[in-house]
């Protein structure tokens, strides 16, 4: 006989009875040929029609077959099954054969996850498999939804421990067939049925890990307002299970793809804004929503994210709840890690306290501190996930008044040094199959999570000053004051009561970890995006000199500059903090001329620069941008630097000037822009607004086509750059789009902004600022269509 498929295939298979499947059957009366039974089965599962369930056999067939195809008696189990789960049934039967079925199929499964496929690889058709293909799942489907049937105006009930038996053999064949996940994903009336489930804390577990497999796979997104009484559930959860809950809110809240959101092209993101105007909010939209309409939802989030390891569930309920995980695969192996550390931490401690003569203590004191550890990391991430897709929705500033209020901020800086960046042995807890550096790891998930989470915070909101402690706050205000200059509005009505205590804020923990993180670290990243967002928006001269007192600038450079950095997503995010640093700062470039302050030096500083514009380009808007202030400021001081800076004489030079713009037009195209490099159409237009303002416009655009004609392909650049423009107008003048971030980036008017692209795409060729004058006739390709369905 043929070897089975590896996997189910999709399609749920409907019961039938076996008088009206005898047309199907091959062979002597009716009998099936055995050498087809699974290949009619599998045919049955995809077409609804024919064998399906072990019910459509006889009991004498399947125990003669199961002898050669040793099938370990699952089809005669579901035939059993079948007869003693009837509407009218006490299921107490049932519940023995469930109790049968449940080990054949569990001990398969963890084989399967933990890839010691031994069991699998010896047996030609897997447990979970044949209890499949002959109907077990549709079969366990039903039982489960019992309840929603109602005879004689009553429904129909079956216990907990029930319902978890047919959980758990749902879960273990969904983890090694393929195929039953997504089918199971099909039944939106089972999946919303499913969250019903939850209100029991018996099988609590088990619903929501199962639940977490089948929206994973869903193709659409579910609706939380479906669920029945959901503010009801949600309120009745106790933290564990709201932290566990938020496993499943992650899926349910993201918008699909969020992960590649920068690699996406703004032409199929703007084609799918317009197609989602006329849809109305999606799905992840009106689930955020749902969520903030229960009462004390985000409230126990931040109590949850904030709470201290000592202050978590007591050492009895927390073990009784690991017993559990222990049924749950992907939680058991968990498990195996702090087995494994919390025993190293037994050795090492027994050792340690016979050296001293003190008497030690037992691993079975150990274990539940490593285990609450690790605990709290796994739930308080998936909390601040949750959080930070709250923050970045459309609730936005809803969400950050409710955070600020329930003192996220404070409380997370409180365990920052203990829990978040805490100091752990080499034997650092990790996930089968990891190491300790893989960003899988729950330390380092944890880590990025809450660096992301301050990004989302600070982003261009005032809210971002509880960062600090009420000491900083009035650093920054000595600062404004010495300058002379006024205190930042958002300072002064930050609420004193909601920041940071302690000896330091939130920022400032963050500078410290960051300028100690080991050049190859993946942490720097995020550090660096984190730091960034707290100086993006209106450039503030106080919050540039906060950071540059704590040597951020001179860390930057090292890292640019001495350790020479090879990530490219390291760089681009050094380049753009270094951007918002140095910005309309005298004193910022001073440091820069001070640090790098030999021709060597600065030649490996361009070289990173000019490695790849993409990664850089924002530092060269902001230099020209400060150039452009500077030659404008009749100061002492902005002259000195003037005359004195590197970087800024080397800016000024009008073939500098001309080859970035040159080099940042010809790096993208209408059909390859997205989030991460329309910047370089912003830095160019920055470059020739510039040049507008001193007349200069002409020459530059003169000038570029010298640099076409010189590469012998005379119309290329201007043609693209004139598609990227008429681009530009599409984007940003669209009704639902920002303008803000521009004009705080340039301190240039989003008016000015949109005179210079019409001034360019002007169609009179007599125009000496229009594009098309510069562009020779036989080389126009100015109307080409880039919009994309």
């Amino acid at each position: 006989m043929a070897a089975a498929p590896a996997a189910a295939g999709s399609g749920a298979g409907r019961g039938r009875r076996a008088a009206a499947t005898v047309a199907a059957w091959g062979g002597w009366g009716g009998r099936p040929r055995p050498g087809n039974i699974l290949l009619q089965l599998r045919q049955g599962q995809l077409t609804g029609r024919g064998l399906a369930r072990a019910v459509q056999f006889t009991e004498t067939f399947l125990t003669e077959r199961d002898k050669q195809s040793k099938w370990s008696g699952i089809p005669q189990l579901l035939l059993k099954l079948y007869a003693t789960s009837h509407l009218h049934s006490d299921f107490v039967e049932c519940q023995n054969i469930l109790k049968e079925i449940s080990p054949l199929l569990s001990m398969e499964a963890m084989a399967f996850v933990t890839e010691e496929r031994k069991l699998t690889q010896e047996t030609t058709y897997p447990n979970t498999y044949i209890f499949d293909l002959f109907g077990g799942v549709d079969l366990l489907v039903e039982i489960l939804m019992r309840p929603t049937i109602s005879i004689r105006g009553q429904k129909l009930k079956i216990s907990d421990e029930m319902s978890k038996d047919c959980l758990s053999i749902l879960y273990n064949t969904c983890v090694c067939t393929e195929g039953v996940t997504k089918r199971l994903a099909e039944k939106n009336d089972f999946v919303i049925f499913l969250f019903t489930l939850m209100t029991s804390k018996k099988t609590f577990l088990q619903t929501a890990t199962l639940i977490e497999d089948i929206l994973g796979v869903k193709k659409e997104m579910i609706r939380l307002d479906e669920v029945p009484n959901l503010s009801s559930l949600v309120s009745n959860f106790d933290q564990q299970q709201l932290a566990n809950f938020c496993r499943i809110l992650a899926v349910t809240i993201s918008e699909m793809d969020t992960g590649n959101d920068d690699k996406h092209t703004l032409l199929a993101k703007n084609a799918q804004q317009k197609k989602s105007l006329s849809l109305g909010p999606s799905a992840a939209e009106i689930n955020q929503a749902a969520l903030l309409s229960i009462p004390g939802f985000v409230e126990r989030l931040c109590k949850l994210a904030t709470r201290k390891v000592s202050e978590s569930t007591g050492t009895a309920s927390f073990l009784q709840e690991l017993e559990e995980w222990y049924t749950w695969l992907d939680n058991a192996l968990v498990l195996d890690a702090l087995m494994r550390v919390a025993n190293e931490e037994s050795e090492h401690n027994q050792g340690a306290s016979e050296e001293n003569g003190l008497p030690h203590t037992s691993t079975r004191t150990q274990l539940p501190q490593s285990m609450k550890i690790m605990h709290e990391i796994m739930y308080k991430l998936e909390v601040l996930y949750v959080l930070c897709v709250l923050l970045m929705g459309r609730q936005r500033n809803q969400v950050h008044r409710m955070i600020a209020e329930f003192k996220l901020i404070p409380g997370l800086n409180n365990l920052f040094d203990k829990l978040i960046w805490r100091k752990h042995s080499a034997s650092a807890l990790v996930l089968h199959g990891h190491n300790q550096n893989c960003d899988c790891s729950p330390d380092i998930t944890l880590k990025i999570q809450f660096l992301r989470l301050l990004q989302s915070f600070s982003d261009h909101h005032e809210n971002k000053y509880l960062l600090l402690n009420n000491q900083e706050l009035n650093e920054l205000s000595a600062i404004s004051l010495k300058a002379n200059i006024p205190e930042v509005e958002a300072v002064l009505n930050t609420d004193r009561s909601l920041v940071c205590d302690g000896k330091r804020g939130l920022l400032t923990r963050l500078l410290q970890v960051m300028k100690k993180e080991p050049a190859e670290s993946s942490f720097r990243f995020w550090q660096a995006r984190a730091v960034e967002s707290f100086l993006r928006g209106t450039t503030s001269y106080a919050d540039q000199m906060f950071l540059l007192k704590r040597g951020l600038l001179e860390h930057i450079l090292y890292c640019i500059v001495d350790s020479e950095c090879k990530s490219r997503d390291v760089l681009q995010s050094y380049f753009d903090l270094l951007g918002e640093l140095m910005k309309f700062n005298v004193d910022a470039f001073k440091r820069f001329n001070k640090y790098i302050n030999t021709d060597a030096k600065f030649q490996v500083f361009l070289k990173q620069i000019n490695s790849s514009l993409v990664d850089s380009n924002m530092l060269v808007r902001c230099v020209t941008l400060s150039l452009d202030r500077f030659e404008n400021q009749v100061d002492m001081k902005v002259a000195e630097v003037l005359s004195e800076c590197r970087l800024l004489a080397y800016i000024s030079q009008v073939p500098t000037q001309m080859s970035f713009l040159f080099r940042l037009i010809n790096i993208i195209h209408v059909q390859t822009l997205t989030q991460e490099n329309v910047s370089c159409l912003n830095t160019s237009l920055v470059i020739l607004m510039l040049a507008r303002r001193k007349e200069r416009l002409p020459l530059y655009l003169r000038l570029l086509q010298r640099m076409e004609h010189s590469k012998k392909y005379p119309g290329f650049l201007l043609n693209n750059f004139h598609n990227l423009l008429r681009f530009w107008q599409q984007h940003y003048l669209h009704k639902d789009k920002d303008s803000t971030c521009l004009e705080n980036s340039s301190c240039i008017s989003f008016s000015y902004w949109k005179e210079t692209v019409s001034i360019l795409l002007n169609p009179d060729r007599q125009s000496p600022s229009a594009l098309v004058s510069y562009i020779e006739e036989p080389y126009m390709d100015i109307d080409r269509d880039f919009t994309e369905e």
